[in-house]
Parts: structure tokens; sequence; C-alpha cells
């Protein structure tokens, strides 16, 4: 009876952790369209008014949920600004990198290029949150970057500007992420106290940056405010912004910041590939697809490992032995005395 009463909780917790890692990989791909719909094919010429929009979206919704006790998180006091930072400054550094390189770059190449964001975190959870990895892992993700290095060797339309801004969003991405998974810990803050403070301090500073470097001027001024189908693909794009930084803090909250990485690679085979037929803006050649296969195959092998019950069950089995030892250890000392 009790030990059918131990696994309900445990087969629970993987349905949670499944079920937000499928949320995040669904509003990842659906962002990813939306952004690109929105600044490519629209041509909106400011990724940073998007992004401000994104940021009022999520203020107005958790504040709105919060009136409406539908969701709880601590009221503002000084003690918030030194709980939540420096994610803010990651969050907003992710925004503008992600929406700018977005816009000058093909979708199976930015999806190529995100996996570095894998690499980033796993040495950023060793580093800061004293977490190990296993040898099969650490190939894995080897396979991922070097299949985007072969990838992107033979881009047939590199742009510096572009490379530049995605690896630094993978860098802002892997870092949010890390400290993301860091500060859901913090007291009275919760999941939706840090979307919702990491929004509010940054979007005036951002909003006054957009106006001083002409961008404001550029998003007010464009033509296509009139057409209820670019209205819609930016009011879209805004409500997903919202939902994309929820279902990252969502599974970062029930797994780890490297499995959300994980779970963001996974999402780029279908982006990847899709964009390959669809969208236009992918110049084929044979090293840069079997480059993108081999890339995808790391990420689907890394998956495997992770989420295998095979891993799950030897953690358990390394866990009961180190219980076992610890217990013997502790009866010798008793006898002892």
């Amino acid at each position: 009876m009790s030990a059918e009463a131990c696994l309900v909780p445990a087969e629970h917790s993987r349905l949670l952790k499944f079920s937000s890692a499928l949320f995040y990989a669904g509003s990842s791909f659906l962002i990813t369209v939306v952004n690109k719909t929105v600044l490519t094919s629209f041509r909106f010429p400011s990724f940073l008014c998007l992004g401000i929009g994104q940021m009022i979206a999520t203020i107005v919704v958790l504040y709105v949920a919060k009136m409406s006790k539908a969701v709880q998180f601590q009221d503002f006091d000084r003690s918030i600004l030194l709980k939540v930072f420096p994610l803010p400054l990651l969050y907003v550094g992710n925004h503008i990198t992600g929406l700018a390189s977005t816009k000058n770059l093909s979708l199976p190449m930015f999806t190529v290029l995100r996996k570095f964001t894998i690499l980033m975190t796993m040495v950023l959870e060793v580093r800061i949150l004293r977490k190990t990895f296993s040898k099969r892992l650490i190939c894995s993700v080897g396979a991922i970057v070097f299949g985007a290095m072969v990838a992107a060797s033979s881009d047939l339309a590199f742009d510096v500007q572009a490379y530049t801004f995605i690896l630094l969003n993978d860098a802002f991405t892997a870092a949010s992420g890390v400290y993301t998974k860091k500060k859901l810990g913090a007291e009275g803050l919760g999941k939706y106290g840090v979307l919702f403070y990491n929004a509010l301090i940054i979007v005036i500073p951002t909003f006054l940056a957009s106006a001083f470097t002409g961008d404001l001027h550029k998003a007010v001024t464009f033509q296509d405010w009139s057409k209820a189908t670019f209205v819609f693909c930016f009011l879209m794009s805004c409500i997903m912004g919202f939902v994309l930084m929820y279902s990252i803090v969502l599974c970062s909250y029930y797994n780890s910041a490297v499995t959300t990485a994980v779970v963001g690679a996974v999402k780029n085979v279908a982006v990847a590939y899709i964009g390959i037929f669809v969208g236009g803006d992918y110049m084929f050649s044979w090293t840069n697809f079997i480059g993108l296969s081999i890339c995808m195959s790391g990420g689907l092998v890394y998956s495997y490992l992770t989420f295998s019950n095979k891993s799950s069950q030897s953690n358990a089995q390394e866990t009961q032995e180190m219980k076992i030892h610890i217990s013997e250890d502790s009866s010798k000392k008793y006898s002892v005395y």
C-alpha cells in the first residue's frame, strides 16, 4: 500500500515534466513562425518595439490575473530588485538579440545556430549550479555543435551581424535559463513574480532606448498598421511572447535549465525541416543539409538519453545505492557507541 502511494507522486511528477516540456516546445515553435512573419514577410522595421509589445502583454496579463485573484505573487518593494537581479538584464538581452537574429537569418539556420544554447547552458550549470553530466550526454552535445558548425560553414546567405546576434542570443538564453532556475526558489516571487517583475523593470528603459535610436518613430510610421492581417500577427506575437516566457519558466521549474534547452533543440527538428520547404528563404546545399541532419540527430540522441526510462532507472539505482551506503555507515557509527 505504501509502495503504491509512493509511485503516484512520481508518475504525476513525470506527467508535469513532460507536459511543461511539450508546452514549451509548441510555444517556441509558434513564436518563431509569428516573429518571422512580422519581421520578414511584413518587413516590420523595429524588432525592439516588437519586444516592447511582448513585455507590455506580459505585464497586462499578469496584472489582470493578480487583480482577479487568479494568480498570486509578492507586491513590489525594494527587495524585488535584489531578488530578480540579473534576470531583467538577461531578459532584455534575450529579447532584443533573438528578434534581431530572426529578422536577418533564414529560419533553418536560425534553428541550427540556436543549438549552441545547449552547450552554453551545460557549461553554466556546471559552474553556477554545480551539476555533472555523463560522457554520453557530453558526446551528444558535441555532435549537436559539430553539426551546427558544418551547416553554418556552407550558409550561402552568411550575414555577420545576424550570426553575431544569434550567438549573443544563445548566451543570453543560457544564462537566463540557469538563473531562472536559481531564482525560482526566491521567497515570495514564484513563477509569476519572476515573469511580471522582469518585464516591469525593463519595459521603460527599453521604450526610452527605442525612442532614442529612432526605432519607435519607424514603428509608429509603419505603413501596414492599416492592414488587419499585420495587426493580427503583431498582436499574436505580443501574446506569444508572454506565453513563451511563461512556458520557459514552467519548464525550468519542473525540469532543469539544460532540459529546457534540449526541448528547444527537439522543437528545432520540426522547425528546420519545415523551413526547407516553407518560407522561401532557405538556400539549399548538400553540406548545409548534412550538417543540419547531424545536428538534429545529436539533439534526438540527447533527448533520448535525457528522457529515457533507462536513465531514470539508473539514476534511481545510484540514489538507492547511495542511501544503502549511508545507512550502513550510520549503523556502523551507532554500533561503535
